[in-house]
């Protein structure tokens, strides 16, 4: 029921219904239970959607907390915790504090997942997004293509994971103004987005506008 009013954009009605999950998982499943950490995260991820950064962040600390008590240190849920966190931290400028929890991730993901697994290439990604965020485009580069070649491989070459990535990558190289290399990049992102979600959907709307934005750096503005 919370989950349908959050996708009807009713986080005021959502966020009771949360707490009362919470409260009842308190009472018939304990306080360390790895189903209270989801419904917490579920609350921490509600308020952050709302921007109430301070009020989530206690949320998912106390979900790793449990998450590393009742799973363990390298189960591939306690990553997506951590995951979380990572997340509200970048989306408060705290690149530093976000830094180790997205290496941990990874490194979790690795040992429990495998090299090869689709969950892994999102920690990559998301690593590398910090690393950009930073100005640290030589250390993000790798993770982007690692990650697209684990998204190629795990889900096939049209999926619409390959075409993030390889919309970030583009947007990467563009920044390092390699214009040349992010150009196909982009092209490709659009295509495999026009495939798989149709051409009125509105991220094919922004990769668009991602293309015309480089084609006018670039001076070609019948392109654009």
């Amino acid at each position: 029921m919370a989950l349908t009013v959050v996708l009807q954009g009713d986080y005021a009605g959502a966020k009771p219904l949360y707490e009362r999950a919470i409260e009842i998982g308190e009472k018939t499943l304990g306080p360390n239970h790895p189903n209270l950490a989801i419904r917490l995260n579920n609350l921490a991820g509600l308020l952050e959607a709302q921007g109430l950064y301070t009020q989530a962040k206690p949320l998912y600390e106390r979900a790793i907390e449990i998450d590393e008590k009742a799973l363990g240190p390298d189960h591939p849920d306690l990553a997506t915790a951590l995951n979380n966190l990572a997340e509200l931290l970048r989306a408060q400028g705290k690149y530093e504090d976000a830094m180790p929890l997205r290496k941990r991730c990874i490194e979790i993901g690795e040992k429990a997942l495998g090299p090869e697994h689709p969950d892994l290439a999102v920690w990559l990604n998301n690593l590398a997004e910090l690393l950009r965020a930073q100005g640290d485009y030589a250390g993000a580069k790798p993770h982007y293509e690692r990650a697209i070649k684990i998204w190629e491989a795990a889900l096939g070459k049209d999926h619409p994971n390959v075409a993030s990535g390889l919309n970030n990558l583009a947007g990467l190289l563009e920044s390092q103004g390699d214009y040349a290399g992010a150009k196909p990049l982009f092209e490709r992102a659009i295509a495999i987005g026009e495939k798989a979600l149709g051409k009125d959907h509105p991220t094919i709307a922004i990769r668009l506008n991602n293309l015309a934005l480089l084609l006018s750096a670039q001076g070609d503005y019948a392109g654009a």
